[in-house]
């Protein structure tokens, strides 16, 4: 379901719920994410299974050395390369998984599902089954201080509620208010920008300002390092 946005507040609204199940199917039962960067701050992420996987993946091995630094990454899409840089210092949980299921071609050959233009100015990608409610079949916190803020530029994560990140995460082409609700992970090149933007320009399909980008955008491979 697609909800066209009339204001900031509904499209923040929209943004959550569409973002479907980021990580499959949401458990009720599973434990809250808190607001801070949990166990990212004691040097611990946990991935634990939610719902079914879009496309058969392992989620991070335990023990492994987490992202300390900037990480740089690029999308490569059917618009043109998108050069992000990833804040492993502050977002290593979401660094690691990001980077993960890059290098396990998780995005290869997926559709950026969702464009908005009204509202919230954002390009939503990562689910490999374009529906807005594939993910990986793991779930992880939030990583959030309260401080987030998403001007153009951002690269944050899509979520359908606390704790609830998986996969999908989307790219902030103009300023764009929205409660610090989603994690901050890294931020495009202004030649990114000018990419989504030229995207967005395009509008979506049947004119709505949320729905599909009107000239599809496909990942035709995520390269790291």
């Amino acid at each position: 379901m697609r909800t066209r946005l009339m204001s900031a507040a509904l499209a923040a609204s929209a943004l959550l719920l569409l973002a479907g199940c980021a990580a499959g199917t949401p458990d009720t039962s599973a434990p809250a994410a808190s607001s801070s960067s949990g166990g990212a701050a004691s040097g611990e992420c946990a991935y634990p299974t939610s719902g079914q996987p879009a496309v058969d993946v392992t989620p991070p091995a335990e023990g492994t050395d987490r992202p300390t630094g900037d990480v740089q990454a690029v999308l490569q899409t059917s618009a043109g390369d998108i050069p992000i840089t990833l804040n492993g210092e502050r977002t290593p949980c979401t660094v690691e998984s990001f980077v993960s299921l890059a290098q396990q071609q998780y995005f290869t050959n997926t559709e950026c599902h969702r464009l908005t233009t009204q509202g919230i100015f954002v390009l939503q990608c990562g689910d490999p089954t374009g529906t807005g409610r594939g993910g990986p079949g793991y779930r992880f916190a939030d990583e959030l201080d309260g401080s987030e803020t998403y001007p153009a530029g951002t690269v944050a994560m899509a979520n359908a509620g606390p704790g609830t990140n998986g996969s999908q995460f989307f790219l902030v082409y103009d300023d764009t208010q929205l409660s610090p609700d989603y994690t901050v992970f890294g931020t495009m090149s202004p030649e990114g920008v000018e990419v989504v933007e030229a995207i967005a320009a395009a509008g979506t399909e049947g004119g709505a300002p949320d729905g599909p980008p009107a000239e599809p955008v496909t990942i035709t491979g995520v390269t790291v390092g």
